[in-house]
């Protein structure tokens, strides 16, 4: 199981928003703090506010903030709105044409796999990521 750049940086963004709360912050802040494509970084941070997660503030004291609390955002629930494709192999794909697949018990045990995977994030939330003992370590790293 491999996510995305995207999903990657849509974690890391909520993660820096966490540990900066009850502040807000620009995406140029986030943007330099991981040294990543601010660019980029600006359509990650659209969709997570299209889903609810941030909202942005405009103008002077603007920029981004959480808009649900740490303990209310599920890892999983949230990869699952932003990751675009689970498709492990070609026989998850609608478009399959290997011709292996109707003798094949791939399929059902990565789909088994990919249960466990998302079960196990749907266990865990934001907050559990900024744990407080975690919370200078990571604040320290980041030059917050």
């Amino acid at each position: 199981m491999r996510l995305t750049l995207h999903t990657d940086l849509a974690l890391r963004v909520l993660i820096y928003l966490a540990l900066v709360d009850p502040e807000r912050a620009t995406i140029q802040q986030i943007a330099e703090a991981y040294g990543i494509s601010r660019n980029h970084l600006m359509k990650v941070v659209h969709q997570l506010a299209t889903l609810g997660y941030v909202r942005s503030i405009r103008g002077a004291g603007g920029g981004i903030e959480l808009d649900r609390q740490p303990e209310a955002i599920r890892l999983g629930h949230l990869i699952r709105q932003v990751e675009t494709d689970f498709n492990l192999v070609e026989c998850f794909r609608p478009d399959n044409r290997c011709v292996i697949t109707p003798a094949c018990r791939l399929p059902g045990l990565l789909d088994q796999a990919l249960k466990c995977f998302h079960e196990e994030l749907d266990r865990h939330t934001l907050a559990d990521l900024v744990r407080p003992q975690e919370q200078p370590r990571l604040r320290l790293q980041l030059r917050l």
